[in-house]
């Protein structure tokens, strides 16, 4: 396989590396998770973490029911809240992607819908959620996101704030992350193109989308 190895926090540190590679986040914004399928424990980036810069000892061990932080372990992010409330409601869901993407946020912020408007926009965002702003780290923030996900929904942007990518795999959560501002950046290409008009983005036909929903379930 060509992603990294090594263990979850390895695989966590890859994405926090790309991501800021990426431009989808910058200096200490944004946090990551992952469990093993199935554990009532979660990794998380600690707080104030530079996802550029993670090492195995950047990362905080929590117990997803209780919120208790491990002894030993740095302070964990603020956002700790945002990834155990989605653990609980979703326990197909082994990894959580925080970013602040700025074209994601600023389209929805004005009003837009981001358009799947490729085949691979279609696979792996399927849908694409909103939640209203709440403030970062706050159970408020927590609940929304943990209520807008809870029926399936895989990728959520959170209102003057950035994204929540859920995955059953941190491989799988990064390549949503990354599609989902490339999506982003093409409606808003689009919508530069038509020059403000109301002309809906032409979107990938929806029978890809129904056969790509119709393999997911018989898995």
């Amino acid at each position: 396989m060509s992603y990294p190895g090594g263990g979850l926090r390895n695989q966590l540190a890859h994405v926090g590396a790309e991501a800021v590679r990426a431009g989808l986040v910058v200096g200490s914004g944004g946090n990551l998770s992952a469990r093993a399928p199935g554990s009532d424990r979660c990794w998380i980036t600690a707080a104030g973490s530079w996802l550029d810069r993670l090492s195995p000892t950047e990362f905080s061990l929590i117990d997803i029911s209780g919120g208790e932080f491990q002894d030993g372990h740095p302070h964990p992010s603020s956002e700790w809240r945002l990834h155990t409330e989605t653990y609980r409601r979703r326990p197909d869901v082994n990894a959580i992607v925080h970013l602040h993407p700025q074209v994601s946020v600023l389209l929805t912020a004005l009003g837009h819908d981001i358009a799947l408007l490729t085949t691979d926009h279609a696979y792996y965002l399927r849908e694409i959620a909103t939640v209203a702003f709440e403030p970062p780290g706050s159970i408020d923030l927590a609940t929304a996101a943990a209520d807008a996900v809870e029926n399936g929904v895989n990728v959520l942007i959170l209102g003057h704030h950035g994204c929540s990518v859920l995955a059953d795999s941190v491989e799988l959560a990064h390549k949503r992350a990354v599609n989902l501002e490339e999506a982003a950046r093409t409606t808003y290409a689009a919508l530069l193109l038509s020059q403000g008009q109301s002309a809906r983005i032409p979107e990938v036909p929806a029978r890809f989308l129904d056969s790509v929903q119709r393999e997911e379930a018989k898995i």
